[in-house]
């Protein structure tokens, strides 16, 4: 990685395509392993092992690096909000990856930028723009061809899914407050550790914890693992090339994982789903760009 954020500006466009290649098989191996769970272990149990896995990586990788002494404990009610908020997200993402086809929940997923933009203002004093209120108009016009909602039986993956991503819009903000004054290495070790202590005590909470077994501890590893790689090659890419670049490649995932599912479990590739994620995808490129005029003007 550090050798890649050191390549030659020329090769950094081709070197963030190859990142995301990585990230875009990591978030859909969480998918499908998520959906091959289903049944067999809860969503609390779910996380409470992946956070085992994701913590003994940190924390490994931070000694091997030399790096554990970034931990720090002097803004924990700020790591606790923002771990009790994604944790809630990532519990509705696996729960909706169980109920509706994997392309909708992609593409309700990519929602979560647009939620920011409606959320940032109240919450980091940014203010609404033109383009933001454009960008957010035609990304609810994508959401409501995606979910098309029925309003007298509202199907509860497609709200699971949508509320993943209001509580994804929202971690990203706690995130970028925190990020001005924690290590990331940091932030990863009490993410681990307070979702581990979540999922485990939620996963009780009911008097029984179903343990892995030959048939779903691959899959729990699998999860780990790729959480963890999932979030290095996106954050690896967006260091390497402008997110204008990056997110039409990350929106790739929508096709495939349509293609997945219609492969794997018969799951129709319906036109309303790929039209409306487009749309959520102009919606987040105009929203992009304009913020990268608006910090030139700001930086000129």
């Amino acid at each position: 990685m550090t050798a890649a954020l050191h390549s030659p500006p020329e090769q950094r466009p081709l070197l963030a395509a190859i990142w995301m290649t990585g990230s875009i098989v990591s978030f859909s191996a969480m998918a499908i392993a998520g959906r091959e769970l289903k049944g067999l272990h809860d969503t609390f149990e779910i996380l409470a092992y992946r956070s085992v896995i994701g913590f003994i990586l940190v924390v490994g990788v931070s000694a091997l690096l030399g790096r554990l002494s970034e931990v720090s404990a002097k803004r924990l009610p700020g790591h606790l909000i923002r771990n009790i908020v994604h944790f809630s997200g990532q519990n509705l993402w696996f729960w909706a990856v169980t109920m509706i086809p994997l392309a909708q929940v992609f593409a309700l997923e990519f929602t979560a930028p647009l939620w920011v933009i409606l959320l940032a203002p109240f919450l980091l004093g940014e203010q609404f723009t033109r383009a933001r209120i454009v960008a957010a108009i035609i990304g609810f016009v994508g959401i409501l061809t995606v979910a098309r909602p029925d309003f007298s039986n509202p199907d509860a993956g497609v709200l699971a899914a949508a509320g993943a991503a209001v509580f994804f819009a929202l971690t990203g903000i706690l995130t970028k407050r925190l990020t001005r004054a924690e290590s990331i290495v940091s932030i990863l070790f009490w993410l681990a550790l307070m979702q581990m202590i979540f999922g485990f005590g939620l996963a009780l909470s009911d008097g029984s914890l179903r343990l892995p077994t030959a048939q779903t501890l691959p899959f729990l590893v699998l999860i780990g693992v790729c959480g963890i790689i999932a979030h290095l090659c996106l954050t690896t890419a967006l260091r390497l090339a402008p997110a204008s670049f990056v997110m039409p490649i990350d929106f790739l995932r929508l096709p495939l994982i349509a293609v997945v599912g219609a492969m794997i479990y018969g799951e129709r590739i319906e036109a309303p789903v790929l039209i409306g994620g487009a749309m959520i995808l102009v919606a987040n490129l105009l929203h992009v760009r304009a913020e990268a005029r608006r910090q030139s003007r700001v930086a000129t």
